[in-house]
């Protein structure tokens, strides 16, 4: 059975936009890719001592269960160079689950939906770009409501002529 995801991307350490890249390479043939936001460039969120970070929101297709999906975002993550940080600390690569259909569970080490996406403007200015009218199956609300709640100003589509 094939399941509909929406993944979050993140970088701020070394070749940020490469990295993005680089996340996208690797997750065929597990994940195909549907779509991909534009790369925003946002600040720090949370730990604000770091980086800019570059994000980017993903629609692609899984035959793999919500944990076999997390193992395998954990091992491109891993293979792309990820060393362990503290919590909302600078990271090379971060892959995130947002959505797994309308999927809602609640397990040790994986959450879905994402628990705070609707409160993290980084996250959702993406996702409107590839899913706007996406109901949270939690809230209720689509990702351009959430959106209408949220200051926005500090999160620019990412320009490498001025980075």
């Amino acid at each position: 059975m094939t399941h509909t995801i929406y993944l979050s991307l993140g970088s701020n350490l070394a070749d940020r936009a490469a990295n993005l890249q680089s996340a996208q390479d690797h997750l065929p043939p597990q994940v195909g890719l549907i779509e991909a936001s534009p790369i925003y460039e946002t600040e720090p969120w949370g730990y604000t001592d770091q980086p800019l970070f570059l994000n980017q929101a993903l629609k692609a297709v899984t035959s793999l269960t919500p944990g076999q999906l997390l193992i395998y975002l954990k091992s491109i993550e891993k293979a792309l160079g990820r060393l362990p940080s503290f919590h909302l600390g600078p990271r090379l690569i971060d892959l995130d689950i947002l959505f797994f259909d309308d999927l809602v569970m609640h397990e040790q080490g994986l959450t879905i939906p994402h628990p705070y996406l609707h409160e993290r403007p980084f996250v959702l200015v993406p996702l409107a770009d590839v899913a706007p009218d996406f109901v949270h199956p939690v809230f209720h609300l689509t990702i351009k409501d959430f959106l209408s709640k949220l200051d926005t100003r500090g999160i620019r589509i990412y320009d490498p002529a001025h980075s």
